[in-house]
């Protein structure tokens, strides 16, 4: 399933990504649990192949003692038979050598040592019958065209960060193409995304960075610049592995021995469940916020790698956090509670503007066409937009699904349209303004129960969505009549 995906801004990834640097601590770990995994196929092989050819030789050497005795007690008879055609042919073949022979000398007959062949040109490049641009690694390159998207996998308990590439239709082909470029192994589920400029080692503000939010309490910073990386560039929070180990050498050292198995402790500052909302601040761009199941939300500074903020607002869990687009310092909240929270963060004391639905919150978005309105999703299916100068009553509720609405995005360049998607495995198109937004369009993606769909700012008539199925589709609304 795609639990979470979201657009990667163009021009942000480079156009050619780097291969991860594994060290020669972790290769040498590697390589001797492969080693020792292997070991005793490796020799019963190796036995196997030597027996075997030991026999061969063994018989033609037999084979060809025998004729020599012929030849000797036979006379002319065998100096003229065919006898001695064999016995010939065998002197060629110098069995008596055959232990002796180079297994390098038959490699390079075979693969041409001196012949022109597959293997014979050590550059690729200096092979005529290798055309340009036929290369791996060109393959891996990006194209100032394409379109990218990070999204979250799960299959059978195995969980993935994949970068996706869309590329855009054209007069010759006008249906657009998508496939997975790389993906990253994660270890815990994962359960949202925000993409970042800033780089956690360095303070760099041009990066490509992914934050996510999983079922663990700590929150990984992934690089998607870099190809096969084994860890994120960093961890905000989560388990602390340290103080583990301590308390655990402590209590083996104790008299009394517990047989309930202690819980990993976190650490300071960190999230105590899991992380369900991520917002990357992209005017301050080292800034990201965080909510989660034990009903904080939490300001971390990516660069310091700590909790500058915690907000103990929600009396339940926290399912989504978005930064207003035009004041960078407002942060908008909702969560399992039904309630949804718009905070200053200039003034932390001050308390914050409430807004009230009737089921728990899935999604939040801000109109792009107006500061002061934004849109909440909900589990019983509504979308309920509310504008702030209004007070806490809605000016408009849709009841967009018939299952829960998961995800709610503004188009970024017409006023009043918006698009949804439900684990009904809809994503539906609203065009309105003033409290009256109508369906336009009702679309199944293929994709199953969807779980997160978002409008592309670089290309704003596409659509992507993802969902049970386990895969993302693109869906290009401008061919909406």
């Amino acid at each position: 399933m795609i639990s979470a995906l979201t657009w990667i801004p163009r021009g942000a990834a480079k156009l050619k990504p780097e291969l991860a640097e594994i060290d020669d601590d972790d290769t040498h770990g590697i390589d001797s649990l492969s080693e020792e995994g292997d070991q005793e196929d490796v020799e019963e092989m190796s036995t196997s192949d030597d027996d075997e050819a030991q026999g061969e030789v063994e018989q033609a050497k037999r084979f060809a003692a025998l004729l020599k005795e012929q030849q000797q007690s036979g006379g002319d008879h065998a100096k003229g038979g065919d006898h001695g055609g064999i016995s010939d042919s065998l002197a060629e073949l110098n069995m008596d050598a055959y232990d002796d022979e180079d297994e390098d000398d038959d490699m390079k007959r075979i693969l041409g040592g001196g012949h022109p062949g597959m293997a014979y040109y050590k550059n690729p490049e200096d092979d005529p019958y290798v055309e340009a641009g036929d290369s791996e690694s060109e393959d891996m390159e990006f194209r100032d065209t394409d379109l990218l998207i990070a999204a979250a996998r799960n299959d059978e308990d195995i969980s993935y960060l994949e970068v996706w590439v869309y590329e855009e239709g054209d007069g010759k082909s006008p249906e657009g193409n998508i496939y997975v470029h790389h993906s990253l192994l994660l270890p815990a589920f994962p359960l949202c995304l925000a993409w970042g400029s800033c780089d956690p080692a360095s303070g760099n503000v041009h990066g490509n960075f992914i934050a996510v939010g999983s079922f663990e309490p700590g929150i990984e910073v992934w690089n998607l610049d870099i190809i096969d990386a084994v860890e994120p560039v960093t961890t905000l929070g989560g388990a602390n592995y340290e103080e583990a180990r301590r308390l655990a050498e402590a209590r083996l050292k104790g008299k009394k021995k517990k047989k309930k198995i202690p819980e990993v402790p976190v650490k300071s500052g960190s999230h105590a469940d899991a992380v369900l909302g991520l917002a990357w601040n992209q005017e301050f761009c080292n800034v990201l916020a965080s909510g989660s199941a034990d009903k904080s939300i939490k300001i971390w500074d990516v660069v310091t790698q700590q909790a500058t903020q915690t907000l103990s607002i929600h009396r339940d869990k926290v399912q989504a956090v978005k930064w207003r687009p035009t004041d960078a310092s407002v942060l908008l909240s909702g969560g399992f509670d039904r309630n949804i929270f718009l905070t200053d963060l200039r003034q932390p004391e001050q308390k914050p503007v409430a807004f009230t639905v009737g089921a728990d919150v899935e999604a939040l978005a801000w109109d792009p066409h107006n500061p002061h309105s934004f849109a909440v999703s909900a589990e019983d299916g509504s979308v309920t937009i509310f504008d702030e100068r209004k007070g806490n009553e809605p000016i408009e509720t849709l009841m967009a699904h018939s299952k829960a609405t998961t995800s709610v995005s503004y188009s970024p360049c017409h006023k009043g349209v918006l698009v949804t998607g439900s684990t009904d495995a809809t994503v539906k198109l609203w065009k309105g303004d003033d409290g009256a937004h109508e369906e336009v369009s009702c679309q199944k993606m293929g994709v199953g129960a969807v779980f997160s769909a978002e409008y592309c700012r670089d290309s704003p008539m596409l659509v992507a969505a993802g969902g049970a199925n386990g895969t993302v589709t693109v869906w290009d609304t401008s061919v909406v009549g």
